[in-house]
């Protein structure tokens, strides 16, 4: 690409998972109170998470008024699977996830494809009709699963898909690869292609388990992997929003990440 071209190219927007500031303080506040902190802290867009709605008939609603009058961007992710643990299509989650979405205003859904196996390859065509239809984009997220969150599973879902003629973007998440063992930067080398939108999450071993945190306390590789993914997709972030003035921690995350982008793309032009 031309020097002039990447001067000019606009950086990832940044958006917030409203995840990041914990389940008990989401549903106690509900993600409509998140969703205006987000935007006074300046981010571009939210992340509307299922599973953190507490009265979906009324907050979804409120939730895409707000996002219409900041002009923010907007994506809902699911927590249901696309797939059963049978290989079998979900019809009524996908069905109630694209309602949720239209309801919002969000034209991009976040979903993992669950128990997607052989004897899935048949159901693609519906899938591919149901996003038609309501005319969102559905992007994969790797989760923390063995069947939906390592590259061969990913790979081979993918493969399957485009070889269908259905063409979907993924969510890559930096953290949850270290759930399922794997390399994250092996994971983007390999699926970068596919990638539309990316979750930034750090993360640090303790005795027993992964734990999530800031991109700066990560013992994770964690600049090399956003270095490896499609430069200008959107980032949000996925890891612990806490602190007493939770509008000063968000504005500062929001700015680092704005810094690192800014950092990155200086890089490349030089390398260019």
């Amino acid at each position: 690409m031309p020097t002039d071209a990447l001067s000019t190219a606009a950086p990832p927007p940044i958006l917030v998972s409203l995840t990041a500031f914990g389940a008990a303080e989401v549903r106690r506040h509900g993600q409509l109170w998140f969703t205006r902190l987000c935007h006074e802290a300046g981010a571009d867009g939210v992340e509307v998470r299922s599973e953190l709605l507490v009265d979906a008939a009324s907050e979804l609603p409120a939730i895409a008024q707000a996002v219409r009058d900041t002009g923010m961007r907007m994506v809902y992710s699911s927590a249901g699977y696309l797939w059963t643990a049978d290989g079998a299509l979900d019809i009524a989650a996908l069905q109630h996830a694209l309602n949720a979405a239209q309801t919002l205003g969000a034209p991009r859904l976040k979903m993992a494809i669950g128990g997607f196996g052989a004897s899935s390859h048949a159901s693609l065509m519906a899938l591919r009709d149901s996003l038609e239809a309501a005319r969102i984009e559905l992007v994969i997220e790797n989760d923390q699963t063995p069947a939906a969150g390592t590259v061969p599973a990913l790979q081979r879902f993918f493969d399957a898909a485009n070889d269908q003629g259905l063409f979907l973007g993924m969510t890559f998440d930096m953290g949850n690869w270290h759930w399922t063992g794997e390399c994250p930067l092996q994971a983007a080398a390999a699926l970068a292609p596919q990638v539309r939108y990316v979750h930034c999450k750090g993360v640090q071993r303790q005795p027993h388990r992964w734990v999530a945190v800031p991109l700066a306390d990560s013992s994770a590789p964690w600049r090399a992997v956003l270095r490896a993914l499609p430069a200008h997709v959107p980032w949000a972030i996925e890891y612990p929003l806490i602190g007493d003035d939770l509008l000063a921690v968000t504005r500062r995350e929001i700015g680092q990440l704005r810094h690192v982008a800014a950092a990155m793309a200086v890089q490349t032009r030089l390398s260019a």
